[in-house]
């Protein structure tokens, strides 16, 4: 099932200890390598460090009441874990990154994105296109497989149009696709009975 990643963002995290909100996830923690969350960042008045973090790894659950965690124990920082100090450091944002196809057409920015529910792995981009393009589609969807490479300023996918040139149809190369019985114009039997 794909969420809205937005559900994600503001949701209280929730001590089983203690029964009380530890603190919100603020911001998500994205792994651009492969375009998965491994943490949030979280605020809160409750919270000892500035840089507080939730691994993806260290909630129990998601339910009605936010993100439910065993304790305050599962909160570190970004240096107290090596993998996670490296991707916080990348400080990779995706939304609002450029999009762009492999034929370096611009396709919009990124305006949000949605996750597999279980693994918090991104599966599509929302992206609003240009306002020149805009006319005929305000929104484009565009799935992970499409996706080539990920930068700091841009995300590269697929381009969707044809490599080869179009030639132009002709009778003898179409397939007959239906039978029009107005085509077949036959004579008119001259024996009346």
């Amino acid at each position: 099932m794909l969420v809205s990643a937005d559900q994600f963002i503001n949701m209280p995290v929730m001590s089983l200890q203690t029964g009380s909100e530890l603190g919100r996830t603020d911001r998500a923690i994205i792994d651009p390598r492969d375009l998965s969350i491994i943490a949030y960042q979280l605020t809160g008045p409750l919270l000892d460090a500035n840089q507080t973090i939730l691994r993806i790894a260290d909630i129990r659950e998601i339910g009605p009441l936010g993100a439910i965690v065993d304790s305050s124990d599962e909160l570190v920082a970004p240096s107290d874990i090596v993998a996670l100090k490296a991707v916080y450091e990348y400080s990779f944002d995706l939304e609002g990154k450029q999009v762009v196809d492999d034929k370096k057409h611009k396709l919009g920015r990124v305006t949000s994105y949605t996750l597999a529910a279980g693994s918090f792995v991104i599966q599509q981009l929302r992206v609003r296109r240009p306002l020149l393009h805009s006319f005929g589609e305000a929104e484009l969807l565009i799935h992970r497989s499409q996706i080539i490479n990920v930068t700091d300023e841009t995300v590269v996918v697929k381009s969707t149009t044809k490599t080869q040139p179009a030639a132009a149809p002709n009778a003898a190369s179409l397939p007959p696709t239906f039978h029009n019985p107005f085509r077949d114009t036959q004579p008119e039997s001259s024996h009346r009975h």
